[in-house]
């Protein structure tokens, strides 16, 4: 079979763009003919498997009013040689690099960033003549996609983000709901997102298929390497952002209760906001454990960091299905995380045993923002059910055999072969 994968983003950060990579190996593994079209800056490095065609469209990582990137569209641009003069248009207002918010797109940036992509989608249909497309995010691109090649099996992969998207952001709302209800067929992580694409696309239920997540277990196991030093080690894997409760996560530390216990937390992950990560460095200063910031992690180093502590916590507002838990628990890590809609429900089905402590949300708007004055309470919630974890000292192991890249793979190929 000829597939052709289209995302808007880097195929080489972020949870959705290490789906649809992981995705794409497995399906060269199983002998299918493959290209990617991906929105990427010149300077990146895209690791696909051997054969696999790409067509990048390139967008301007550097312009002269660096405040553009903070959400001015009228910011001039610089002299750059890109197929889209600013910025990767991100699924999140904080990536963890340089982008635009869809918030902020103008009808003109709106065009050039039309036109750029569906010439790149054109010329990989010309060359791999595809049998099905796989377009990752119910979102602009793929609308735009479903719209120019309505001869195409056009497929959609919702990634939580563009849920959120939609219910934030005005940008040509209602053309995106209308082709994305023209899609063959989505493919959703969970229950939630199911749910989501029902309310907000109108989607019918007989044409979403729940696939999961999956995780690389060449990469993600168990190494024995945990040190035995005396000291507890808490990481936290993702954008260091308020959006991903690390702020709350700073405050938190403040209110441990480990008596005798030491504690380090470390931090991976790249920053986003700049004014948030320095008000999280001011936090990280006033804890009272040592915390450490790790920066970037390549997906081999992050095994080992696991493999180095004990509590992966992840206390987020917002996600679909979280990758960095799996990996972590796969690495023989307890966990502590946010209540997520859907998650505990998912997790307890994909991975019985887990040792997963779940911590009430404050109240929420928007999707992803949580209402100030619960905070502080939310705070103590973290606190508590980091205390309990850390005392804990032993890890009940979970099994990560039921969730993999290849199933997935099979389960998508037999509904599209279907």
């Amino acid at each position: 079979m000829r597939i052709l994968s289209i995302t808007a983003q880097k195929p080489s950060s972020t949870g959705s763009g290490v789906y649809l990579t992981e995705l794409v190996k497995e399906l060269a593994v199983k002998g299918h003919e493959q290209a990617v079209v991906a929105g990427v800056y010149e300077k990146d490095e895209v690791e696909l498997p051997e054969g696999v065609g790409f067509y990048p469209v390139y967008f301007a990582e550097d312009v002269q009013d660096e405040g553009f990137c903070e959400g001015e569209p009228d910011a001039g641009f610089g002299e750059v040689h890109a197929d889209i003069p600013f910025p990767i248009a991100g699924m999140s207002d904080e990536m963890p690099y340089k982008s635009t918010r869809y918030c902020d797109m103008t009808p003109e940036m709106t065009g050039q960033f039309k036109e750029a992509f569906l010439k790149a989608v054109a010329r990989a249909v010309k060359e791999l003549l595809p049998d099905v497309v796989l377009c990752h995010h119910l979102y602009l691109l793929t609308a735009l996609v479903r719209e120019a090649f309505p001869e195409l099996k056009v497929y959609g992969f919702c990634h939580n983000t563009d849920l959120r998207q939609m219910k934030k952001t005005d940008l040509e709302r209602d053309f995106i709901r209308e082709q994305i209800r023209r899609l063959d067929h989505i493919f959703v992580p969970q229950r939630a997102q199911e749910e989501g694409v029902k309310e907000i696309y109108g989607v019918p239920q007989g044409r979403i298929t729940r696939v999961g997540m999956g995780f690389n277990r060449r990469i993600f196991h168990v190494t024995g390497e945990r040190p035995s030093d005396g000291v507890t080690r808490i990481v936290f894997a993702g954008k260091i952002a308020e959006k991903k409760g690390v702020v709350s996560l700073m405050r938190s530390l403040c209110l441990l209760d480990v008596p005798g216990r030491e504690v380090h937390m470390l931090l991976a992950g790249s920053t986003g906001n700049e004014e948030e990560f320095r008000l999280i460095c001011e936090l990280a200063e006033k804890a009272p454990v040592k915390v450490t910031f790790l920066g970037r992690l390549s997906q081999t180093e992050l095994s080992r960091v696991y493999n180095e502590c004990d509590v992966f916590v992840l206390p987020s507002f917002f996600e679909g299905i979280p990758l960095t838990v799996i990996e972590a628990l796969a690495c023989g890590d307890r966990a502590v995380m946010t209540d997520l809609p859907g998650i505990r429900e998912w997790l307890l089905e994909a991975v019985p045993g887990a040792d997963v402590l779940f911590v009430e949300m404050p109240e929420m708007r928007n999707a992803d923002e949580p209402v100030a004055s619960g905070l502080p309470e939310f705070e103590r919630r973290l606190a508590k059910a980091l205390s309990l974890s850390v005392c804990k000292g032993e890890t009940r192991r979970a099994d990560v055999s039921g969730i993999s890249w290849e199933g997935i793979a099979e389960r998508v190929i037999g509904t599209v072969a279907g």
